[in-house]
């Protein structure tokens, strides 16, 4: 039975202290109520809910996943689901961050992804569910019609109803050019949706009275590839002109996934049989609408990351300290005791400080990126709006591509430090490194997240995200070049920020010459961007320690573990910036 303990010191130092939250939020439009006070009591209660309700069946969800009923075509998920779902909904936690004209609490965004975190390192299977619900209302606020939004998104603002993405084919992954699934013109304005997707998490279940599927497919008229893209409001059940359920609807699980991990989470073939569905947004502008959806995934999957690698260190931690192995090699530390922890050994106290460097980085980067995304969305003037959205653009593929990649080296060290015993089920390490396996493929593997950061962000964009993200940096290291406390700190970020701009530049030089070089490169240049990033995340949060209310051990252990990251994770960027110098000629190709 592995521990959770919602890491509410560090979410709030991070929150307020590092990122200065109550006073960007409360300056917001709207914003006047968002004080220390109301997000500190939602946070708390998050923490209670999952370590009371989420957390206990999150193993148990794992042994029993769901289990498909090939003759009613049903789903029923592992016991607890249903009845947490339903404490979730009525707590009103499932409309926290929508509209309050939608039924919602309207609150930002950045209490959405602390409260996720929470969500999630309870319980990842069972936190997809509201999860991908969420990317659907968002679509629908921003596409849909005021008459879909009463009708669709109301209900899964209250938890009546859910809300799945369909996107993925047999032939089609991340390629959505490449889709087939038609949409013919039916009656009364509708359409008549026939094909299959596959990967559809939440696609049947038992939770809800009803699922919503946003459904990507081509009209007759459709242009070839993405452009050709539409997409389609498809219900589970049709809806009645009042509000109420009526016929089945021909769309229906083929049948679920045998997964590596997150088995409590109904991963569905969906097929749809002539389905009744009704066009959102524009005709062939559906991938715009998706990417809508699919940003905010990202973001919350880069969360998952996060959740995954805190409740792993928790667990890891808690072992070396209480696990009694060997000798110190400077001689005994508990004389008194058969052997000494393992927190005596320099190789556990590594992997514990590694599975620290990255938690409370990633944890202070999705915080500041989720921040952003209420300026963007709520800010003053125009101008900070604009500045925020490109920042968001910018840090997104490193958000989830960065952050999820580092969650498998995390989750992997926390299993390590058990050794033989954490490859055994029975003490659940071992399903936090299943779990996260699935994060740096789903949304966009880290592949594409990459290509997007160098061939969309940085080259198509002109790096105007980056130049923003940049310039604050730099205006960081010049404000604190005099402060002792991060005099060891400043420098080694400085040239860091510098080689950083200089390599992007002659990156992009060499993508306009030859643009093999762009895929040969991408992946190096993502964990160089995201290494920089956590290195600037790290300052700020010593910078921050010294002037916060925290304690004497909670500021020294951010100092201690901002020297560890400098000292030992940062210097990679020199591995990575060598491999993305070598070039596509050290990539031959191959038979």
């Amino acid at each position: 039975m592995t521990i959770y303990k919602a890491p509410l010191d560090d979410l709030r130092f991070a929150l307020y202290d590092v990122l200065g939250a109550e006073k960007t939020l409360t300056a917001l439009q709207g914003g006047e109520g968002h004080t220390r006070d109301l997000l500190d009591a939602v946070v708390e209660e998050a923490g209670k809910l999952s370590e009371a309700l989420l957390a206990p069946f999150n193993a148990s969800g794992d042994e029993e996943g769901c289990r498909y009923d090939k003759a009613t075509q049903t789903v029923t998920t592992p016991k607890g689901f249903k009845e947490a779902f339903k404490a979730f909904a009525e707590g009103g936690w499932t409309g926290l961050t929508q509209a309050e004209h939608f039924g919602g609490q309207a609150l930002p965004n950045t209490i959405g992804t602390a409260t996720t975190e929470i969500f999630q390192a309870g319980n990842l299977s069972w936190s997809l569910y509201p999860l991908l619900s969420e990317g659907a209302c968002h679509a629908m606020e921003l596409h849909g019609t005021k008459e879909q939004q009463d009708t669709y998104l109301k209900p899964i603002v209250e938890g009546r109803w859910t809300g799945t993405m369909c996107l993925t084919e047999p032939q089609a992954g991340s390629d959505l050019g490449l889709l087939k699934t038609r949409a013919e013109p039916g009656d009364n304005g509708s359409y008549k949706i026939t094909g299959t997707k596959i990967f559809i998490s939440a696609g049947e279940h038992d939770l809800a009275e009803n699922i919503i599927h946003l459904v990507l497919a081509r009209l007759p008229d459709a242009p070839a590839g993405s452009r050709g893209i539409s997409m389609f409001i498809v219900p589970k059940f049709k809806v009645n002109a009042d509000g109420s359920l009526g016929a089945r609807n021909a769309v229906a699980a083929g049948a679920i996934e045998h997964k590596m991990g997150i088995k409590g989470s109904a991963t569905c073939v969906m097929n749809f049989d002539a389905a009744e569905g009704y066009l959102i947004g524009q005709p062939h502008k559906g991938l715009a609408a998706m990417f809508t959806m699919m940003n905010a995934a990202r973001l919350g999957v880069g969360v998952q990351g996060l959740a995954l690698s805190e409740r792993a260190l928790q667990n890891s931690l808690n072992y070396a300290r209480e696990r009694l192995q060997s000798r110190s090699l400077s001689g005994p530390k508990f004389p008194d005791k058969p052997a000494d922890n393992l927190l005596v050994q320099p190789d556990v106290r590594r992997m514990l400080l590694t599975q620290r460097a990255i938690v409370e980085g990633s944890r202070a980067l999705l915080l500041y990126t989720s921040l952003q995304t209420d300026i963007e969305a709520r800010g003053a003037d125009e101008a900070a709006r604009k500045k925020a959205s490109d920042v968001v653009a910018f840090l997104i593929p490193i958000a989830k591509g960065v952050v999820t990649e580092l969650a498998q080296e995390s989750t992997k060290e926390a299993l390590q430090i058990y050794g033989g015993h954490g490859y055994i089920g029975e003490n659940g390490v071992e399903q936090f490194v299943r779990d996260a396996r699935i994060i740096t493929l789903y949304e966009g593997t880290t592949g594409i997240q990459a290509a997007d950061l160098l061939g969309r962000k940085i080259l198509q964009l002109q790096g105007v995200g980056a130049k923003h993200f940049l310039e604050e940096i730099g205006a960081f290291c010049q404000s604190h070049a005099q402060d002792a406390a991060l005099a060891s700190l400043i420098g080694p970020l400085a040239k860091a920020t510098k080689e950083w701009s200089e390599l992007t530049q002659k990156l992009a030089a060499r993508v306009m010459s030859n643009p093999e070089e762009l895929g040969a490169a991408a992946l190096d240049y993502l964990y160089y961007s995201g290494y920089v990033t956590l290195a600037y995340m790290w300052a700020r949060s010593v910078a921050a320690a010294e002037t916060s209310n925290q304690s004497a051990a909670f500021k020294q252990a951010k100092r201690d573990t901002a020297s560890f990251y400098f000292a030992r994770i940062l210097p990679r960027c020199l591995m990575h910036k060598a491999a993305i110098e070598a070039g596509v000629e050290t990539l031959p190709a191959i038979a």
